[in-house]
């Protein structure tokens, strides 16, 4: 068993993510994991992300707040608003930007297959 405890989970920092604080909860800096690694995000309000895609699935849990999540695919804008135990799963090559729209902090988990 790999265990991270929360005080100690790594920081990350992943481009164009702003007024947030991402930590590694397990894979990659956080231990051995042969399929994927899991994440968690505290948005400040007003934090987000900006409209990227990837080649690999991502999938999304939202702990706490509220989060508006944007995606485009094949040129199609979708935008949904998650509450708290809300998830999604953003599809490969699917352009996805996230956003704290109000005066509390959200969180969300991220769990993603290893690239």
């Amino acid at each position: 068993m790999n265990l991270t405890r929360i005080a100690e989970a790594p920081t990350y920092f992943a481009p164009n993510h702003d007024d947030m604080r991402c930590l590694r909860l397990q894979g990659k800096e956080a231990g051995p994991s042969d399929k994927l690694w899991l994440g968690m995000s505290q948005l400040l309000p007003g934090g987000g992300t900006s409209l990227d895609g990837s080649p690999v699935e991502k999938h999304y849990v939202v702990l706490e707040g509220e989060l508006t999540i944007r995606t485009e695919l094949d040129g199609v804008l979708s935008e949904q608003k998650l509450g708290r135990f809300d998830s999604c799963r953003i599809a490969p090559g699917e352009k996805r930007q996230l956003f704290n729209h109000t005066n509390l902090p959200a969180i969300v988990l991220l769990a993603m297959p290893l690239a």
